[in-house]
C-alpha cells in the first residue's frame, strides 16, 4: 500500500539549523527524507554552509564575520544574526510554523 501525503494540506512548516551543529541536524533529517518540510541552513561559516544539503542556504554575518565563522564567540553569533535580520525576515516569510535546531555548542547555533 502506497501512502499518499498532500503537500497542498500541509502548513508551511520549515526547519531551521543553525551553525555547524544545526545545520548537521538538518542535513540528517534530509536524508531521512522527512515529508512536507522544508530545510534551511544558516551559519557564519561560509565553508561549512557550502557543504550543507538543505535547499535554502543563508550566510548571516557575512560583513562581520566575511564568511569565517565566529570563532565561538557567541556575542558575535547574535550580531552575525542582528546584522542578517531582513534576510532571517524574508525567509521566514508567510512559513506558518518554524522549529529551529542548533548544537549550542559554538558561537553561531
Amino acid at each position: 500500500m502506497t501512502n499518499y501525503i498532500d503537500t497542498d494540506l500541509l502548513p508551511d512548516i520549515k526547519v531551521v539549523g543553525v551553525g555547524g551543529g544545526g545545520c548537521n541536524a538538518v542535513d540528517r533529517m534530509i536524508r531521512a527524507r522527512i515529508p512536507g518540510v522544508h530545510f534551511v541552513a544558516c551559519n557564519t561559516d561560509a565553508q561549512s554552509l557550502a557543504q550543507s544539503e538543505a535547499p535554502d542556504r543563508l550566510r548571516i554575518g557575512e560583513k562581520l564575520t566575511k564568511g569565517l565563522g565566529v570563532g565561538g564567540d557567541p556575542a558575535r553569533g547574535e550580531r552575525s544574526a542582528e546584522e542578517s535580520r531582513e534576510e532571517l525576515h524574508n525567509l521566514l516569510r508567510g512559513t506558518e510554523m518554524v522549529f529551529v535546531t542548533a548544537g549550542m555548542g559554538g558561537g553561531t547555533g
